[in-house]
């Protein structure tokens, strides 16, 4: 498989953790803005103000778990890389795995199996439906066979026209 275009992996990991962050708090902060506005009182003004307080309060909590998963994720992936000597799909769908169980250590192994297996599920459909679109994109731009002629159709050596097609010159 071709070389992904991303960064050396010390550098993907600071990376991934602030495209996780910004990823977080914009996310994250659409979603807070909606539920402080529904939750304020009626008014406006307090709905503005509640919704401003909600993005204020929670975005950047949201932006914060969502650095440690990146954070935690290119970590293991890195570690993939180096282990596997190799940059493939199975390295991330492990990663997602990898990721899901140790974030979900403290609360039982059980809770690690079910965040492991979401986790690997989930980075799967996402290389997934990468790998399909790599390939249709692949296929759109493909060039096209040149066009042969075919040589029963092509105009005889002594100037008379193919069979089937009639003649235009003027005696």
């Amino acid at each position: 498989m071709e070389e992904y275009a991303r960064e050396p992996c010390p550098w993907r990991i600071v990376d991934d953790c602030g495209g996780a962050f910004t990823m977080g708090v914009i996310g994250g902060g659409v979603f807070q803005a909606i539920k402080g506005f529904r939750n304020a009182p009626v008014g406006m003004r307090h709905r503005l103000r509640g919704s401003i307080n909600a993005v204020r309060i929670r975005a950047p909590q949201i932006g914060g778990s969502f650095a440690v998963w990146g954070g935690l994720f290119s970590t293991i992936d890195c570690g993939l890389v180096r282990l596997r000597g190799k940059e493939d799909p199975w390295n991330s769908i492990t990663s997602g795995a990898l990721t899901g169980a140790v974030l979900a250590a403290r609360s039982g192994p059980l809770a690690m199996v079910g965040s492991a297996m979401m986790g690997g599920i989930l980075l799967a459909l996402i290389e997934g439906v990468g790998i399909l679109l790599t390939r249709y994109t692949a296929q759109q731009f493909r060039n096209a066979p040149p066009f042969l002629e075919d040589p029963s159709q092509l105009a005889s050596k002594e100037g008379t026209p193919a069979p089937g097609y009639p003649s235009y010159q003027h005696h």
